[in-house]
């Protein structure tokens, strides 16, 4: 139904879009080690998806327990909106050395490099609010691809695979702490995607030691 819709209203969407939702059709459900996955974090002005922007994306991508360091991405994006109070946590100037991309440019860097992988994000929703945002004030559709969420994950397999009585709620510092993940370039988007690859990659570990790396367990919200 989705690409039937598509199809009929494909005049009115660029190519790169629909290039985008074409990678999602005959796609076969690979076994979870063959699946590519895209771990990916925004830095953003704010919390507040429809007046706050993101200043970063970065992403990279793996198979198995492969992670494709020299093929990541890492975008800037051009500042119209402008907080002081956060640029103490991500360091982003509204000016500066680094090369920023408009949002448009940002959104077909970003949809070319995942195309239909399952992406993977700490606390997804905010990262998959603020994307699906800049995607409508760009005359766009939703993003399309599975999301799996490395705490809420941890969160619900804790019992499972680690000890008892642990917090209910994480931040991404507390899995490093919990599973001995350096802290490499934390509050960049590149280096927290990275954490998050690592961070899911051992949690995957764990749980195919103890026959529970099935794909309901994994996408079940």
């Amino acid at each position: 139904m989705i690409f039937k819709w598509f199809r009929k209203n494909k005049k009115d969407y660029p190519d790169f879009w629909l290039d985008y939702i074409d990678s999602f059709k005959n796609v076969n459900k690979n076994s979870i080690k063959e699946t590519r996955f895209v771990a990916f974090d925004t830095e953003t002005t704010g919390f507040d998806k429809k007046n706050d922007r993101i200043l970063s994306i970065g992403a990279v991508s793996f198979v198995g327990k492969s992670i494709q360091v020299n093929n990541s991405l890492e975008l800037y994006l051009e500042q119209e909106v402008f907080n002081p109070e956060t640029v103490k946590i991500h360091g982003l100037m509204k000016k500066g050395s680094l090369e920023k991309v408009t949002e448009l440019e940002a959104i077909k860097a970003f949809l070319a490099y995942v195309k239909n992988a399952v992406l993977i994000a700490h606390h997804a929703n905010f990262d998959k609010n603020m994307m699906n945002e800049m995607l409508s004030r760009n005359g766009l559709g939703k993003l399309k691809n599975r999301f799996i969420d490395t705490g809420y994950l941890f969160n619900k397999s804790k019992h499972i695979i680690y000890r008892e009585n642990l917090k209910e709620h994480y931040t991404l510092d507390d899995l490093c702490n919990e599973l001995n993940v350096p802290k490499v370039d934390r509050h960049t988007a590149n280096g927290d995607a990275l954490i998050t690859a690592i961070v899911f990659l051992k949690i995957l570990s764990r749980l195919d030691k103890r026959k529970n790396l099935e794909w309901d367990y994994l996408l079940k919200n």
